[in-house]
């Protein structure tokens, strides 16, 4: 049986990994090849992301491939939805990218709403309005009178950065770019109002390519230094989330499905036809980002397991061992159902914390809880937590979009843990349908196989899908005893 073999790269906001999808022409077998740790340096009161590392990093994961699979047909990567550099005349990064999360864009953001209100932001992008995206760092920029700005030329997203890196070329991918708040999701295209209103350079932006598009070929120069021969590079759905969505096994495509998918952030939301900018999307807190082949993702982010995962770094420093994913989530089974809750999306579980745990339980002191103390004990406050936020933002996408749901599709790395689905489906009421954990590499893999004219259609991808991934289904159970709980959640952490 003859195989075609594509290369993945996927970077998230915590960790990364190389992926070789092999691929016979009706279903695909996917290895991880290389998997790398992503963590930000803090560095005279900055918190950047460590660029040239991860590029390393890329670089290893293409050396390990190859060497491991010949004849690699192309590469896709894709990374989180966020961040950028800023190359000059002369081709070279001008500083390393700044981190979402750092404090200073939080500060300018006030600034930058007296100009242009968040309502007015989502008017013209359809996009999630928040001080974690791109405008409001290209915004602070122009503040400092940064030299980003004053001797840029072309502005690379960070999966534009890495392909500059690899190819050459200049281009930002769209479904990365609607999650900028710079572009127009109905036009599709960068949207003139906000740069003029802001005086933000419009000329250094660059052409929009669409997924399934290919970018270039590996540079001479780089394929010297690796000692391989050229590949083609291929711009997959660069943001992770619509990669992730675009591999979703969707069995039982005749019913009304929505997805979350489960990472450092979770993401909630369902795919639609075109982006809805409307009032009662904006109140609700959904908004919109491209999918791939068309389709609009109406979504909504929740914190999600950042939250556990800083607190698995605080346990392991108090500890001196690591603890690992599944003592910790055997442990949390063990503790006592429903004793406290917490707002995952409250400011100050998004933040990167010295001490995660403690400031869970002052949280819990604070509205009068108990109070977490064991590790079992604060995991399942954020897990019961977390999946009690699901169902909230399930209710008011079936209320945004006056139609009931009726599965839930998961997706991405969190549907390792088996407790937490469950306790998903139990929560919201809904079916459940877990997997596969690597979906945002099938996504991306799906484009490539578009640019190689392997699909036409996203059906045809998702059939791939479905005859290649493992797909585990959860029923809810005990209704009574959640909905009790859920009524307790809301007084507790929403109202």
């Amino acid at each position: 049986m003859a195989y075609k073999n594509y290369l993945i790269f996927d970077f998230g906001a915590s960790n990364g990994r190389a992926v070789v999808a092999k691929f016979d022409g009706n279903k695909f077998n996917i290895e991880i090849t290389h998997r790398f740790d992503n963590r930000p340096v803090f560095a005279g009161g900055t918190l950047y992301w460590d660029i040239l590392r991860l590029f390393s990093e890329l670089k290893i994961g293409i050396q390990v491939s190859v060497r491991k699979y010949r004849g690699i047909a192309s590469i896709g990567l894709d990374t989180w939805g966020a961040d950028f550099g800023i190359i000059d005349r002369n081709g070279k990064l001008i500083s390393n990218p700044v981190h979402y999360r750092d404090e200073r864009r939080n500060i300018d953001s006030k600034k930058l709403y007296r100009i242009i209100s968040r309502k007015q932001l989502f008017n013209l992008t359809g996009a999630f309005i928040i001080p974690l995206f791109d405008l409001f760092h290209m915004y602070s920029l122009k503040q400092q009178n940064a030299p980003d700005l004053l001797n840029g030329y072309k502005y690379l997203m960070i999966p534009d950065v890495f392909n500059y890196f690899l190819t050459g070329k200049t281009y930002n991918e769209y479904t990365r770019a609607t999650t900028t708040i710079m572009c127009n999701q109905k036009e599709k295209k960068w949207e003139d109002k906000i740069f003029d209103r802001l005086e933000i350079p419009k000329e250094l932006f660059c052409k929009i390519i669409m997924p399934g598009s290919k970018i270039g070929n590996i540079s001479g120069d780089l394929c010297r230094e690796l000692e391989i021969d050229t590949i083609p590079v291929i711009a997959p759905a660069t943001h992770d989330t619509a990669s992730a969505v675009a591999g979703i096994p969707v069995s039982a495509k005749d019913k009304n499905w929505a997805f979350i998918s489960m990472g450092t952030w979770c993401i909630i939301g369902q795919e639609t036809k075109n982006p809805i900018v409307t009032d009662e999307v904006f109140q609700s807190g959904f908004a919109n980002e491209a999918g791939v082949c068309g389709f609009n993702i109406l979504f909504k982010n929740v914190t999600g397991l950042w939250i556990i995962q800083q607190c698995r770094e605080r346990w392991a420093k108090d500890s001196g061992k690591d603890i690992s994913w599944d003592e910790i989530v055997k442990v949390s089974f063990s503790a006592k159902p429903f004793k406290s809750f917490i707002n995952v999306d409250d400011h100050m579980f998004s933040k990167p914390q010295i001490n995660m745990p403690e400031v869970i339980r002052e949280y819990c002191k604070d509205k009068g809880q108990r109070v977490p103390e064991s590790i079992g004990e604060i995991a399942r406050c954020m897990y019961e937590s977390l999946a009690m936020r699901f169902r909230y933002n399930l209710n008011l996408l079936e209320k945004t979009t006056g139609k009931k749901i009726e599965l839930l599709q998961l997706v991405g790395g969190g549907t390792k843990n088996k407790l937490l689905c469950q306790w998903t489906a139990d929560a919201t009421g809904i079916p459940v349908a877990a997997g596969p954990t690597e979906t945002t590499s099938v996504g991306n893999l799906l484009m490539q196989l578009k640019a190689a004219g392997e699909i036409k259609t996203l059906d045809e991808g998702r059939d791939i899908s479905i005859a290649s991934s493992e797909v585990v289904g959860y029923e809810p159970r005990g209704k009574e005893i959640w909905d009790e709980a859920y009524s307790r959640y809301l007084k507790i952490s929403i109202l």
